[in-house]
């Protein structure tokens, strides 16, 4: 379709269109659109192709009538077209057959519950599913959650999350033995650097052949990374030493340890941009792109039945991020931090008014809780709280230092009277006692060596400053430690003139529905834009008008 046709109106603005088209429309001229809130109903008739058609000088758009390459009496010609997009047909096909799905879109898993089983159960029941936040949580109070989300969702979809530990290896091992126990068949694996036990162990398991001998993959591994070399690890099938250990150990019988030297690791790679919590602040246009070229690199060298497919994750706030991840390839796509600021989310009423005044530049990096020692951070809200500052002088006196009591004594009795609020000898006797719930290991550790007893003290805090955020803790406001990514922002721009700017509005099924229908528009809005049509500005956005629940 080449060629401009100039001077053609529709409410007052300019367009452009191909002229001497070879195709030509058949149907019935009251079907035309040419009014911004018909146009805009055009468009969003996902089920059907939106067409654009000229008629009596006027051009518009039509969802009836059909294409003809003969210029017919009473054909009109046509200056483009858009095929039919829906939300449920975003994304790759396979990800709905494997987790019974109907969008190819899941809510991560956020930590302490703050990927609540409410809303595991909200997002499961309008056919998305939700990975249900398990780090930081004590076995009994995710198994509790295990039971309520099974009860209410008994075929899924649903998945659970399993944190790498790698300070406290016997939490990650409780959580894999809890999951193969109540047969959850989905885990979200997250924070890893490398393969463990644990997690090999639950991926085998898993393993078998039916009557006709084909592999049976029952247990299925999202895993969350950003890195190339973590992501290989997923991608290649288990490393043969693990392998022979399970074996060895009978945790696993021969013809699994063969089966899962067939399949990779991961059913599917979520590629983590930069998002809230454990990130590397990866720009997504970089990293998704390196991340498919690897998957299929991979891929030709094992042949796998089904490719291990590739989601996105991390900045996927809006409908354009949503849709942009899609077009470069994303098989799904994974939202955290909007769904934090949702009512269903296990975060308390003031988190998520905070959340919801946030800016882009409202985030900063701080010491992680669970691998403080080794100086990892995560992705913090910095408006209203104090957290990521008094964090990072924490691990300042951490790195600097090699006991409590090399602290001097000034700055030690700020910290206690300011951050800690209590002697760090009550706090000591703290940590002995939920670590010997937890990981006995850990005590014995610290007792030997004065600097991993600092490091345990000042992980209290950390620790608790999650907690105190989710449970709302009264005077500890300005402790809290809420994780989030710039894309919190991006959303708060995007609904600020729209029913979602209320924070009681924010529903995580109608936020996801409106992501997904945005990218479907705005998909379609793009054929077009991209044959040549020009159209009203007021038809360049998609906002929320109403609730789609």
């Amino acid at each position: 379709m080449q060629g401009i046709i100039e001077g053609l109106k529709v409410e007052g603005k300019n367009l452009s269109a191909a002229k001497g088209s070879p195709y030509y429309w058949l149907g019935d001229t009251k079907s035309i659109a040419f009014e911004e809130d018909a146009l805009r109903q055009a468009l969003m008739d996902f089920k059907r192709p939106v067409m654009v058609v000229v008629h009596e000088n006027r051009i518009g758009l039509t969802t009836q009538g059909s294409i003809s390459t003969t210029a017919t009496v009473g054909a009109l010609p046509m200056m483009g077209w858009a095929v039919p997009v829906a939300p449920d047909t975003l994304g790759n096909p396979t990800f709905y057959s494997t987790y019974g799905t109907r969008y190819a879109y899941y809510g991560g898993a956020m930590a302490n519950g703050i990927s609540s089983a409410e809303m595991v159960i909200a997002l499961g029941k309008a056919g998305f599913m939700g990975s249900f936040g398990s780090a930081g949580l004590v076995p009994a109070r995710i198994e509790a959650a295990i039971q309520t989300v099974q009860q209410a969702l008994p075929e899924g979809p649903y998945a659970f999350n399993l944190i790498n530990s790698p300070n406290e290896p016997a939490l990650e091992q409780r959580g894999a033995d809890l999951y193969l126990t109540h047969g959850i068949r989905t885990v979200e694996a997250s924070a890893y650097v490398d393969l463990t036990v644990p997690l090999v162990l639950y991926r085998a398991s898993g393993l078998g052949t039916d009557a006709a001998g084909n592999l049976v993959i029952k247990n299925r591994i999202i895993a969350k990374v950003s890195r190339k070399e973590v992501a290989r690890r997923f991608l290649e099938p288990a490393a043969d030493d693990i392998l022979d250990q399970l074996v060895k150990e009978n945790k696993i019988t021969e013809l699994q340890a063969r089966l899962a030297r067939q399949v990779p690791v991961a059913d599917d790679i979520t590629v983590e941009a930069d998002s809230g919590g454990h990130t590397d602040n990866r720009p997504l246009v970089g990293l998704l792109p390196t991340m498919l070229t690897l998957r299929d690199e991979i891929q030709a060298k094992y042949d796998y039945p089904v490719p291990v497919r590739i989601g996105a994750a991390g900045g996927v706030s809006t409908p354009a991020s949503a849709l942009a991840a899609f077009v470069m390839g994303a098989d799904y796509i994974v939202t955290g931090s909007v769904n934090q600021a949702c009512v269903e989310s296990g975060a308390t009423d003031h988190t998520r008014l905070l959340l919801a005044q946030a800016d882009m530049a409202d985030v900063i990096m701080a010491p992680a809780a669970d691998m403080f020692e080794m100086g990892v951070k995560v992705q913090l809200l910095k408006r209203g709280t104090l957290f990521p500052l008094r964090a990072q002088k924490l691990y300042e006196l951490y790195t600097r230092y090699n006991s409590i009591e090399e602290i001097p004594l000034a700055e030690r009795e700020k910290q206690e009277r300011l951050v800690f609020k209590r002697d760090f000898n009550l706090i000591w006797e703290d940590v002995v006692k939920f670590f010997s719930e937890r990981d006995p290991r850990q005590i014995e550790r610290a007792e030997r060596d004065p600097k991993q007893k600092m490091a345990l003290i000042f992980r209290w805090y950390l620790g608790l400053s999650s907690r105190w955020a989710v449970i709302g803790e009264k005077g500890r406001e300005m402790d809290y430690q809420i994780w989030c990514g710039p894309s919190m922002g991006t959303f708060n721009d995007w609904t600020r003139s729209t029913y979602l700017n209320d924070p009681g509005s924010r529903h995580v099924v109608d936020v996801a529905l409106h992501l997904l229908s945005g990218a479907a528009y705005l998909y379609r809005l793009r054929m077009l834009t991209m044959q040549g049509v020009q159209v009203p500005p007021g038809l360049e956005a998609y906002l929320p008008a109403v609730s789609l629940i």
